[in-house]
């Protein structure tokens, strides 16, 4: 092969891997500024469970830094009485909701147990069905996590 011919084709070829790094450097760089996503499924009647999510939170934001993880608490089932206005937790749902941390109610389960939004933490936030909330934030990249 040409001198020339393999020096063209050499530095070519190195453009491209160059690029090519480039591309994935800022792939990851573009990863790495967008913020972790955790979605908490309550499910229990456990307030211990409540606990150990609501920590499970607040060490995660603690480790990650807040302003770096998106967190919801989804509670739904006998662990709806988490959100419930008079549940032993209710300060600590508080301090999760300052924190940043979103809790969410399941409207399913609000009605199976005749609850209206006026018995429930004032911050809290509300979808239909718990489990399709899990699902549908598992499905958008969020990680998972049941205490």
């Amino acid at each position: 092969m040409n001198k020339r011919i393999l020096i063209r084709f050499l530095s070519a070829s190195l453009i491209g891997v160059v690029a090519t790094a480039s591309a994935l450097a800022q792939t990851k760089l573009d990863k790495a500024s967008q913020p972790a996503k955790l979605v908490i499924q309550v499910s229990d009647a456990e307030p211990a469970k409540w606990n150990l999510a609501l920590n499970n939170a607040k060490n995660v934001q603690e480790e990650l830094g807040a302003k770096n993880v998106e967190i919801e608490i989804v509670a739904y089932g006998p662990g709806l009485g988490m959100l419930k206005k008079d549940a032993v937790t209710n300060g600590r749902v508080d301090e999760a909701t300052m924190a940043g941390i979103r809790v969410v109610a399941c409207e399913n389960t609000m009605r199976s147990q005749k609850l209206t939004r006026a018995d429930m933490h004032s911050q809290s936030s509300y979808a239909p069905a718990g489990v399709v909330q899990i699902m549908q934030r598992q499905s958008q990249g969020w990680a998972y996590v049941r205490p």
